[in-house]
């Protein structure tokens, strides 16, 4: 028996993507899980997006609102914007009515994963913000907590992420997940697999 995990995510300069293809090498670690990684469709025009220097989109395939009914569980990524999640995301999100009406997530276990520009740019607010979207749908919020152990604790480095998920800073947009918020991601794709695994056997009974 085969569980889904589907890593859905927007990133507009590579960060949650770097972050979304680690967490899916976590996910994929564990015995019977198949995880993949989307992204969700971009809002922009491309000579905004040239404006603003964004590189290329990925070759990630891009996910339509009916297929997160597949999964058997969700991460999503997304960078921050003023502490919530970035415009593109929620769009996406807005356009799952029809899953809503339905209750199709419901019981789902879901978590996140985001991208900030500072320390003080949303690490907490934009995950804590966000969990309303699974609040309506019904879904379960699978925090990281301190699960990634000692390294949540070192204050000699600078790193993103909270109990709430892994993360990253991005500065002033050079600067890319470190080796030790790759090593978060990695973690929260293999916990969360696990949980995943777990629940669905457990709805199975």
């Amino acid at each position: 028996m085969v569980t889904k995990i589907y890593i859905v995510y927007y990133s507009m300069y590579g960060h949650v993507e770097k972050l979304a293809e680690e967490i899916q090498k976590g996910a994929s670690s564990v015995e019977g899980v198949e995880a993949k990684v989307w992204q969700v469709p971009e809002t922009l025009p491309e000579e905004a997006l040239a404006k603003m220097g964004a590189p290329p989109k990925s070759n990630a395939p891009i996910i339509t609102p009916k297929e997160l009914a597949e999964a058997d569980g969700l991460l999503f990524g997304f960078p921050t914007r003023f502490g919530m999640m970035a415009a593109q995301f929620k769009a996406f999100l807005d356009a799952t009515g029809g899953l809503w009406r339905a209750q199709q997530l419901a019981s789902k276990p879901a978590g996140m994963f985001y991208s900030t520009g500072t320390q003080g740019g949303g690490q907490e607010t934009t995950p804590l913000t966000a969990i309303t979207q699974l609040v309506h749908h019904g879904m379960i919020f699978v925090p990281i907590g301190y699960t990634f152990g000692a390294k949540m604790f070192d204050m000699g480095i600078v790193k993103g992420g909270s109990p709430y998920g892994a993360g990253t800073f991005a500065g002033d947009g050079s600067r890319f997940p470190s080796e030790v918020e790759l090593e978060q991601a990695f973690h929260q794709g293999k916990y969360f697999a696990g949980i995943a695994k777990k629940l669905k056997g457990v709805l199975l009974i």
